[in-house]
């Protein structure tokens, strides 16, 4: 199952992805028409916090509609404004980097792994003010920057509370995945041996469409990565081509600090970055960025 945040008449509102991907279900509008008293929250990042309780009302709600033939609370997907998931994580995304060998190569600019390869998961953070949503012009910041890029990242959203959590645990603490487009200035990355300024812009990262439930996606390490830009393949991989997996990358962010249900951690990108190509291939305005992640959904974005 797939969620969503969308906009219509001025307001916010959660939906389901029909089954056959055509329809939007309105959480609101179904809990209205079929009389549903269990309480729905009515923001995603609510429903993200209420883990599996709201998991079980919307899973009842959606399986109603789709033996409805004449369930009033669908809308067709076509058309639709699609938000960010939310922007209000409990706090900064979390994010991994240099977590493929062969990106890790192109941005330390060496063929020697073994002195590339980090020994732990490299964690940074963008502010929750970079998030953007799907679907519109993102600023390129051409006044801060000469160096744009773009990075395809498979996002996993925290659903439960936890501490110094053990690997085998670890998805037990998972809602689901998205999509986050780690935009970068690389002039500003390199500036410092802190990479925050450099990944800290706003509307440097665009996420969703969707959140794909843990259960819809088999495994996460099985995962087709795509990005074009103006319908040129530039990224093209795997994730499981990561160095540190989902259970790694999230034992080792717990140990010793409280991941909080809403986080949301951005795992990493694959190699054809802008910065990887001889020129570099940086972002310019009108460029389309189109973001495909097998099993989760498609992120486009224009750079304004």
């Amino acid at each position: 199952m797939h969620l969503l945040t969308f906009a219509l008449s001025g307001k916010k509102h959660v939906g389901a992805l029909s089954g056959d991907g055509k329809r939007i279900l309105c959480l609101e509008r179904a809990q209205k028409h079929f009389g549903e008293s269990g309480i729905l929250p009515r923001s995603m990042l609510e429903i993200v916090q209420g883990h599996n309780e709201s998991v079980k009302i919307i899973r009842q709600l959606l399986a109603k509609a789709e033996s409805d033939a004449s369930c009033p609370a669908f809308l067709p997907l076509e058309g639709l404004q699609i938000l960010a998931p939310y922007k209000n994580p409990p706090r900064n995304i979390f994010c991994v980097g240099l977590n493929y060998h062969a990106h890790l190569l192109e941005f330390a600019q060496t063929d020697d792994a073994a002195k590339a390869v980090p020994k732990f998961p490299v964690i940074f953070t963008k502010p929750c003010t970079a998030i953007a949503d799907p679907d519109v012009p993102v600023d390129g910041h051409f006044s801060e920057t000469n160096s744009y890029d773009y990075e395809i990242e498979l996002a996993v959203i925290i659903g439960k509370d936890g501490k110094n959590i053990a690997k085998d645990q670890a998805y037990e603490h998972v809602f689901g995945y998205s999509i986050i487009n780690d935009m970068t200035a690389r002039d500003l990355q390199k500036r410092s041996s802190q990479w925050f300024l450099g990944k800290c812009l706003d509307e440097s990262a665009p996420f969703g469409p969707y959140i794909a439930l843990k259960d819809s996606v088999t495994d996460p390490h099985k995962l087709d990565l795509l990005c074009t830009i103006n319908g040129e393949e530039r990224q093209n991989s795997n994730t499981s081509l990561m160095i540190f997996d989902i259970p790694t990358i999230i034992e080792s962010l717990s140990k010793g600090t409280s991941l909080l249900a809403g986080d949301i951690i951005a795992t990493g990108t694959c190699p054809g970055v802008g910065m990887g190509f001889t020129p570099p291939k940086y972002l310019n305005k009108g460029d389309e960025i189109v973001m495909t992640i097998q099993n989760i959904g498609v992120l486009r974005n224009t750079i304004g």
